[in-house]
């Protein structure tokens, strides 16, 4: 309510002894007002002049003061009005009758102001307990976890009640010297306890018990409910992609383990025809090495992907060349000399990766390229980066960057990478649509074009991530349609200790040893 109004029947009134100066001056005023009054009418009649200001004082302050105020008032008007005036005698019997009603009617005006003020009271009460009861249903209801939103919960109760604690616990507790408690119960089951400081009046314990608590107890119940509610509902997504996954998996079973022991098995057929040539025999032989490599690529696949997803791909890592990484994926895939070109920076440092997962990964990204590269040799280039943050003395600007040093951006290209070994597969095929770039990542995923489908399963690029982040690395893609796919590795160099540096370490020794006992001069420069 605005002014002045609102200050009248607000839940907190002024100080008292504001209200007995109030009091005191209404009177004052009232008593002169009176005076020109008196020039026409009646002075018996008169007394109503000081209603309104009993009416302010008990409506603010309180029926207490209000009284104090009609009594003060009738001895003003009796004194300064009613003949004779200066004394506090009465001398005509009207009068009597007139100064009784007004203490009477003054009386039950500051019982009615009262009695207002208590209503607007107890209105301003309920209505912050609403404020209080809606705040709570949003913060237990929001769907968050009820652990971590009832101090939140319990902090805003004791704001809203002026309170110097409380507490919400989901178990049963009981109160000491210290605390109140008050039982949160659904029916006959116990959901929790609240528990407010002893110090708390008499007051607020009454208000929590009759209107607060029972609010709460259905508010936990329900957060109780929902909490539940909610775990069946990811418990059975979870159940639903674990379906979604097994229908997966039947289907590359199906049609991705048919198809090579098919082609093995009517090539296995026909080797043991007496009518073919031994050109032909040799051609079928050579159908049955490729598909049973297909075959065994396939079911490596799918353990990879059985191990990522029940999280056991605990990598085992050591010291490592990247370049004898490629060179032996590139020797599982039977590469021929014209399908991949290499472009390796010299003396590239080694990275403290898992060798066989990291292998399994470089495997599965280059047979990708391969499957999509048109018939284009795939270009691999390999280099390290340093960022512009490297102290001086501690390898300086990578090789091979124009002799300046030289910052990496990071995968999204907004700040540094820190020092890494990029790894980059480019291909020369269709590309990959923008949408479906981070796509051709999940499991059982076939990217491409109705025109140009492939022979894979849609495991090898989701293998090849998970081993790659499990190894503390990176992978994406970088594709425009129609221009081909990056696939682009980082793994993030590290410096070994002084005891692998010394040769102390025969297996980081060896790594080392077979990344530099192949000449470079030979390799393709990088595009």
């Amino acid at each position: 309510m605005s002014p002045p109004f609102g200050l009248l029947i607000a839940s907190e009134p002024p100080p008292r002894r504001v209200g007995v100066l109030v009091a005191l001056a209404a009177v004052a005023l009232s008593t002169l007002i009176v005076y020109p009054l008196k020039q026409v009418a009646p002075v018996a009649s008169l007394s109503v002049v000081y209603l309104p200001a009993v009416l302010v004082v008990s409506v603010t302050w309180g029926a207490g003061l209000g009284f104090a105020t009609a009594l003060v008032s009738a001895a003003a008007f009796n004194f300064f009005h009613l003949p004779p005036v200066g004394t506090f005698t009465i001398s005509n019997s009207n009068n009597w009758v007139a100064l009784a009603a007004f203490v009477v009617v003054a009386g039950l005006s500051s019982s009615v102001a009262e009695v207002t003020r208590a209503r607007a009271r107890d209105a301003e009460e309920r209505r912050s307990e609403a404020d209080l009861a809606a705040e709570m249903a949003r913060l237990l209801l929001r769907g968050g976890s009820l652990s971590e939103d009832l101090p939140t919960a319990a902090a805003r109760l004791a704001q809203a009640l002026k309170l110097n604690s409380a507490r919400i616990e989901m178990e049963a507790l009981e109160g000491d010297e210290r605390t109140v408690a008050f039982p949160l119960r659904e029916g006959t089951r116990r959901l929790g306890t609240l528990l407010v400081g002893a110090d708390s009046s008499e007051a607020s314990l009454r208000r929590l018990q009759e209107r607060v608590v029972p609010a709460l107890e259905a508010l936990l119940s329900a957060a109780l409910e929902r909490e539940g509610l909610l775990g069946g509902v990811v418990e059975t997504a979870a159940l639903r992609r674990a379906d979604t996954v097994k229908t997966a998996l039947l289907r590359a079973v199906s049609h991705d383990l048919r198809s090579p022991l098919t082609a093995i098995s009517a090539a296995g057929e026909a080797v043991g025809s007496p009518s073919l040539s031994q050109p032909e025999r040799e051609e079928l032989a050579a159908v049955i090495q490729e598909e049973t490599r297909r075959l065994s690529r396939l079911v490596d696949n799918l353990l990879d992907l059985s191990r990522l997803e029940a999280g056991a791909a605990e990598p085992r890592r050591d010291w490592t060349s990247v370049e004898e990484l490629i060179r032996t994926a590139l020797r599982e895939l039977v590469a021929g000399e014209d399908e991949f070109s290499l472009s390796i920076e010299r003396d590239l440092p080694l990275v403290r990766v898992d060798p066989a997962q990291m292998e399994r990964a470089f495997v599965n990204v280059l047979e990708n390229a391969r499957r999509h590269s048109g018939g284009h040799p795939v270009s691999v280039r390999a280099r390290a980066v340093r960022s512009l943050a490297r102290a001086p003395g501690r390898g300086g600007a990578a090789a091979g960057d124009g002799g300046g040093a030289a910052a990496e951006l990071s995968l999204e290209g907004h700040r540094p990478a820190g020092d890494r070994v990029i790894v980059r597969i480019v291909d020369r095929g269709p590309g990959i649509p923008p949408a479906q770039l981070e796509r051709v990542f999940e499991p059982f995923y076939r990217a491409g074009t109705a025109a140009g489908g492939h022979r894979g399963s849609g495991l090898g690029l989701a293998i090849a991530r998970g081993f790659t982040e499990a190894n503390a690395g990176s992978l994406h893609v970088e594709s425009l349609p129609g221009q081909g796919a990056t696939f682009v590795f980082g793994l993030p160099l590290q410096e070994p200790d002084e005891h692998s540096q010394q040769d102390g370490d025969p297996a980081a020794s060896a790594v080392r040893e077979a990344g530099a006992g192949e000449p470079l001069a030979g390799r393709a420069p990088a595009r």
